[in-house]
């Protein structure tokens, strides 16, 4: 009799209330996995994009912005996208500057590979870019280490906090200049899976965000480990942001806002090449 063997599969994402939001299920066992045996493996975006570039991991988040670097190895997953609509990374300083002001001076940002640092060339092409960790960047600006700094996660919402200033809010910015959602961050799938395995991996992770969706408290109880000390209205706003329906299914225009964000990218002379990204189906 042939025994049936398990596929091992493991899945990078960020150390964050959303990812952890989204991948509750799965992690947690609440959801069938067939024959793959998953297995999850939390680290910072910018280490994700790293080791992506290597083609370490199966299944993986990386920034949009990282994808142009990886699109011969990996697809692009059409769910378990962070699309910003009208809202997004946040540039703040510890008071208040114009974009004129900024040029030239030194913004911590966390990662050289992250969408939020694309974002900002968009924004504003001239600056020093210091790379801190991004759950860092407020002291770093509050301290005095950089004149501003780029913040992502929960920073978005926190900065007050550290008695900061909103200098301006990309996503909100490239709403105005695109009418499009900012594509931040995605979840690729390795191309030598084959087709079928690539497909089916997309099916579970669309299973485990609607789980979740359909089980909000206790996907946010999970959540709440990896919330860095937000109470839980606070975290429950800033899943709310990045799991939505646009992290069920990126849509037509979902699709377009990254094709776009990688064209401004590459016409910015940001990034190496014209990348035309590839779902799976």
């Amino acid at each position: 009799m042939r025994e049936n063997r398990l596929m091992k599969i493991t899945i990078g994402h960020s150390p964050d209330a959303d990812d952890a939001f989204m991948f509750y299920a799965l992690a947690r066992q609440r959801i069938p996995t067939g024959d793959l045996e998953v297995t999850h493996v939390l680290q910072d975006i910018e280490t994700l994009n790293r080791r992506a570039m290597k083609g370490e991991l199966e299944v993986t988040a990386v920034s949009v912005h990282a994808y142009a670097y990886l699109a011969d190895r990996y697809a692009l997953l059409p769910c378990g996208a962070s699309m910003g609509d009208g809202y997004g990374p946040r540039l703040v300083a510890r008071a208040p500057m114009t974009r004129e002001a900024l040029a030239g001076k030194v913004i911590a940002i966390p990662g050289t590979m992250t969408s939020a640092a694309l974002a900002l060339r968009l924004f504003l092409p001239d600056f020093e870019a210091r790379v801190v960790p991004f759950d860092r960047i407020l002291e770093a600006v509050r301290d005095g280490a950089a004149d501003a700094g780029l913040v992502i996660h929960e920073g978005q919402l926190t900065f007050p906090e550290a008695g900061l200033h909103l200098i301006t809010d990309l996503g909100a910015w490239w709403k105005r200049e695109t009418g499009l959602p900012l594509p931040l961050g995605v979840n690729a799938v390795r191309r030598d899976l084959g087709a079928s395995r690539m497909s089916e991996l997309s099916r579970l992770l669309r299973a485990s965000i609607d789980f979740a969706l359909e089980h909000r408290a206790d996907a946010l109880d999970y959540a709440l480990e990896w919330a860095r000390g937000l109470d839980r209205g606070v975290a429950d706003e800033f899943v709310g942001m990045y799991v939505n329906s646009w992290t069920q299914d990126l849509g037509e225009q979902g699709r377009q806002a990254v094709r776009l964000f990688l064209q401004r990218g590459f016409e910015a002379g940001a990034l190496p090449a014209s990348i035309e990204p590839e779902f799976v189906s």
